[in-house]
């Protein structure tokens, strides 16, 4: 291999590694918001196919809740989303979301 070719393969590398996202990297935490809607079903997982899948539960107006806006996902206006309550994950209506940082 010519010096150039490894040279420049060698900086190709090191870019690599650099932009890479080490696989500890921290968690984004959820930025606090509550439930807007009078009753929302949160649900277990999202199917790309077939949308919510797995009932929960139902969330009712003011429930504390997590997302946050452009690190978690939003699939077709389903919106991952962390309840405080009994501490798990799930999806909810987007527009059911809002008061973002008021607790």
């Amino acid at each position: 291999m010519p010096v150039r070719a490894a040279l420049s393969f060698v900086a190709f590398s090191a870019l690599t590694l650099a932009l890479a996202t080490p696989a500890g990297a921290e968690p984004t935490v959820p930025d606090h918001a509550v439930i807007i809607c009078d009753s929302a079903s949160f649900y277990a997982n999202y199917d790309s196919s077939t949308g919510p899948v797995g009932l929960k539960r139902t969330l009712e107006r003011g429930n504390k809740v997590g997302h946050t806006r452009g690190a978690h996902p939003v699939y077709n206006g389903w919106a991952a989303t962390f309840d405080f309550g009994p501490n798990d994950w799930g999806f909810v209506r987007w527009e059911c979301l809002g008061a973002f940082g008021s607790w």
